[in-house]
């Protein structure tokens, strides 16, 4: 018996935090609930119950199998047959959620939500039966065209290549194409070896793989993994990149083989997806070193690499995937990033694969776990560098270096510990001083890279500082002199925004910056030479007065720009890190005045920040920046799809377009340029700081613009998430208040935009947040729940037992603060229109709820005395309270407002009707006047 009165009691709680919307909590209560063995006919309703939060939760597979449980033990439970007719609807299996809401219509035949979600039904299969009909010609007809050799019309082909490949994008479509043999046709297409017909099968290959595992384990059987992989290393750049896409389309339906628990045919055709993962990524890393293989195709694997092998989270425990690809191609990437371009024999690459290589490498040291895997990573890429430093004279030595600054660019932690292996450094400078163009292009940017790293700095500053400033002045190359440069800018950058900490003289960094700007405007230098420039200023523009000769100098600002735009996609890191010291958009505290004075009188430094770092001048300069087009810069920047664009590089990025918001007059110009819809994905992936600073940079052009006009179409609902995600308690005040104040807007404008804001579950935030001290806090969150409340959903919270909604509403309208009373007050004006039931818990929640509404009516704020007059009003509807009403001193206050007519309208109107009301319910009379 107790177990089943516990049982009993968590299915309550779970009632209840199913109503409150917290479906997680409350599919966690009902399991618990059914693990303490309740008997059948409480499991068959708990069963249902977790059906339902499944739904909520979109995991319809679970919902079908709780849903089914229930029917198993009642076959009549009508509410389990309409929840697993939902989730077979979803799954795509339309017959059988037919058959569940036939059956249900037979329990109850006059229930209209069965009859419309019948109807609605019936349409959708008619539709895809109508659909698959009408393909059948298509198919063939299109095969047909493409296939045949005597065919000339080009215009005729390409449009049947269009033809086939949107069709493959839709279910039916994809579904006939296959069945129809398509996958030996479309083998064929491949065969014939013409360009646009090997774009045309690739692309409708992609669409039967899109989210379908079974077909895409057909395809690969038919195809074979080594064929679509070869493809990768294709000339022509356009095969390359579609043989890509069909890839990454290949492991995204593998990989959710391995996540989702498939039932039926699926499972059945699909054994272990694991092992085709690991086939293909093998032909991958084959591809790395393949000779033959074009550059842009070594870019594309690797991008396909950092892809699909990390953890998306490293919540998941299982990273046996990245252990695997160490252990198998660690070597194979390392060739990559070692790659001296110049030298006889190597692979063709670019710096764009250079780069790729070394983020590849950065992704795969983050996702290892331990130091023990840390370790074997470390020995690895010291085995390689060892090796080819040792024993392979001058060009083994080259390749070694070139390895050394792949790994400086990505795990630096890796690079570090390779740099100390004896001889590296000492080559290093030695091969600075070379004749050889190539040696020296080699050894600089080694120089350059370790020269990031703190430990190593000590040692290049005394070392390489000298030789750096020699092959500056002496150098006849400009693309040897502009590295030297960016060397010297990272040493004499040591101080970093300290005004105080100069490593070189007056005036040095200064005449550096005019240097880099010179060159970067030098359209005759090829771009990866002028990439360096920006490394440079990257370094010089932590000085104030570098930062302001730069905003001036138009001409550099722009070819900055331009430069970002180009196929070089490893300068976006250099470019944002610029724009991130112009606008000061980097992380400073400000110093605790009591412990400057400590640390002054301890004579310890005390850092100091340039005068022309004041707001005042930052402000200008992200207004030059403005009217230069940084915004259109940073959205060109985020649609790259390159590697370059790293999740650091995202935060930098996210870090400018804060600060280029920060005031509200600008906010339109870079909502006009795009700025709003760029903000969207940096708020949904990268770091967290780089997620929080474009979710701010969101909400403060959210509270300011109108939303429909700034995130137009279906736009304006992925706001929410990022905007949610502002009111975690880890996250500042400011972000708190900005979050609340931007979905207090959105929650105005329409109810499906408050269903999102309930389905992101910030209700529950929100209600936090009217608990809080802090006033403004507190007022934005009581605001937003008043918007809130326009839905049923929320209004029935304050139904709920047990909970403080309701009475601090109630206590809010008596509250000093007059926003507040006004948000808070509102409220209940509308709860009490909407929920008669309100009107009498309004008078359970507190004793002092009279004098709270008397003080309203007597507010000299008319906007308070009406929403006062309107709560009374709804509350008269009851006559016992409206008798409550009366015998206290509301009776006057009524009669008092009745008569300003000329004043206060509206008042006026409110307290005539509650005093009529009282008339109708015999608790006054009226008086000689019939009034």
């Amino acid at each position: 018996m107790e177990a089943a009165g516990a049982a009993g009691q968590l299915r309550q709680e779970g009632n209840r935090l199913f109503q409150a919307g917290d479906y997680a909590a409350a599919l966690a209560s009902y399991t618990r609930a059914l693990e303490l063995g309740a008997g059948p006919p409480e499991c068959a309703v708990l069963h249902r119950n977790r059906a339902a939060c499944h739904l909520k939760l979109e995991d319809y597979a679970k919902a079908e199998a709780d849903a089914s449980k229930a029917i198993e033990a009642d076959g009549h439970d009508v509410k389990a047959l309409f929840r697993r007719s939902q989730a077979l609807q979803k799954l795509g299996r339309l017959d059988q959620a037919v058959y569940d809401l036939r059956r249900c219509m037979s329990l109850e035949p006059k229930n209209k939500a069965f009859q419309e979600a019948l109807h609605d039904l019936g349409s959708s299969m008619q539709e895809k039966m109508k659909l698959m009909s009408c393909t059948d010609s298509k198919v063939e007809q299109m095969f047909q065209i493409l296939l045949d050799p005597k065919e000339t019309d080009t215009d005729k082909k390409q449009k049947a290549a269009q033809n086939l490949i949107v069709l493959a994008r839709e279910e039916a479509g994809a579904e006939k194409i296959f069945q129809s043999n398509g996958v030996r046709l479309l083998q064929l297409l491949l065969d014939t070896g013409r360009e646009d017909a090997t774009l045309a099968a690739l692309r409708t290959l992609a669409g039967l793989c899109s989210g379908h595992r079974s077909r895409t384990m057909a395809i690969l059987a038919e195809l074979g993994a080594p064929r679509i992989s070869a493809m990768l290393g294709a000339e022509h750049e356009q095969v390359s990149l579609a043989a890509c896409n069909l890839l990454q389309v290949m492991f995204d339906a593998l990989k959710e083989g391995l996540q989702r628990d498939f039932r039926g045919k699926e499972e059945a055709l699909v054994l272990d997806p694991s092992k085709e993962l690991k086939l293909l990524i093998a032909h991958l890393l084959e591809m790395l070193t393949r000779e033959g293989a074009s550059a842009h195709g070594r870019n594309n694997t690797l991008n396909l690499l950092i892809k699909v092998v990390p953890r998306k989270s490293l919540r998941d425990p299982n990273n046996s995937l990245t252990l695997w690809v160490i252990d198998q191609g660690l070597k194979k990437i390392l060739e990559v990033g070692g790659t001296v371009c110049e030298a006889p024999g190597s692979l063709l690459a670019t710096e764009n694969s250079r780069m790729s290589a070394a983020v590849l490498l950065s992704k795969l040291y983050s996702d290892l776990k331990c130091d023990a895997e840390r370790e074997t990573f470390h020995r690895l890429c010291e085995d390689y560098v060892r090796s080819w430093f040792e024993g392979h004279g001058l060009a083994g030595k080259l390749r070694a270096i070139q390895t050394v600054s792949c790994l400086l660019q990505g795990p630096s932690e890796a690079g570090n510990q390779v740099l100390e292996l004896e001889g590296i450094m000492e080559s290093v400078l030695a091969l600075c001083a070379s004749v050889r163009e190539v040696d020296q292009l080699v050894a600089v940017e080694a120089l350059i890279h370790a020269a990031d790293k703190a430990k190593r700095a000590s040692f290049i500053t005394a070392n390489g500082v000298t030789l750096l400033k020699n092959i500056y002045k002496c150098s006849g190359r400009d693309s040897i002199r502009i590295r030297a440069l960016v060397g010297l800018c990272k040493l004499g950058s040591a101080g970093g925004t300290d005004f105080s900490m100069k490593q070189f003289a007056e005036g040095s960094t200064l005449k550096l910056a005019k240097q880099c700007r010179k060159w970067l405007c030098n359209e005759v230098i090829d771009a990866g030479t002028r990439r360096w420039a920006v490394e440079g200023l990257a370094y010089l523009t932590f000085d104030a007065d570098v930062k302001e000769e730069f905003v001036e100098d138009k001409a550099a600002v722009q070819a900055m720009f331009q430069l970002a735009k180009s196929e070089d996609r490893s300068v976006l890191f250099a470019v944002a890190s610029t724009l991130v010291n112009c606008t000061n958009s980097y992380d400073h505290e400000e110093p605790d005045p009591q412990m400057l004075e400590l640390a002054k009188y301890a004579k310890q430094h005390v850092p100091e920040q340039h005068p022309k770092d004041e707001p005042g001048c930052v402000r200008r300069r992200v207004h030059k920046l403005l009217a230069a087009g940084v915004v259109s810069a940073l959205t060109g920047m985020v649609k790259s799809e390159n590697p370059a664009l790293t999740n650091s590089c995202r935060e930098l990025i996210s870090r400018v377009f804060l600060a280029v918001v920060e005031e509200a007059a600008d906010r339109g110009s870079v909502v006009a340029q795009g700025g709003g819809k760029t903000l969207i994905p940096l708020s949904l992936e990268g770091t967290e700081v780089g997620q929080a600073k474009a979710a701010q940079a969101l909400a403060k052009i959210t509270i300011t613009s109108n939303p429909e006009m700034a995130f137009p179409g279906e736009r304006i609902y992925e706001v929410v998430r990022p905007l949610v995600s502002l009111l975690h308690v880890h996250r500042t005040g400011l972000e708190n208040f900005e979050g609340l104040m931007a979905l207090t807007n959105l929650a105005g404008i329409s109810e499906r935009l408050r269903q999102k804001i309930l389905k992101e579950k910030a209700v529950p935030m929100i209600e936090g947040y009217m608990f809080e001290e802090h006033e403004l806090l507190r007022l934005a969150a009581t605001e937003c729940m008043c918007n809130m409340a326009m839905s049923t959903e929320v209004q029935e919270l304050f139904l709920a037992e047990g909970s403080d909604r309701l009475k601090l509403l109630v206590l809010y309208s008596g509250e000093d603060d007059e926003k507040l009373r006004r948000a808070a007050s509102g409220t209940l004006a509308m709860l009490t229109s909407l929920l008669p039931p309100i009107c009498r818990k309004i008078t359970q929640v507190t004793d002092h709820w009279l004098e709270i509404l008397q003080a309203l009516l007597l507010s000299p704020n008319e906007e308070l005395q009406h929403r006062g007059a309107v709560i009374v009003l709804n509350m008269m509807a009851g006559r016992e309270i409206a008798a409550k009403l009366m015998e206290s001193e509301m009776l006057e206050i009524l009669s008092v407002l009745a008569k300003e007519e000329c004043d206060k309208p509206r008042v006026a109107q409110a307290a005539k009707e509650c005093l009529a009301q009282a008339v109708a319910c015999g608790l006054i009379k009226p008086n000689v006047n019939g009034e």
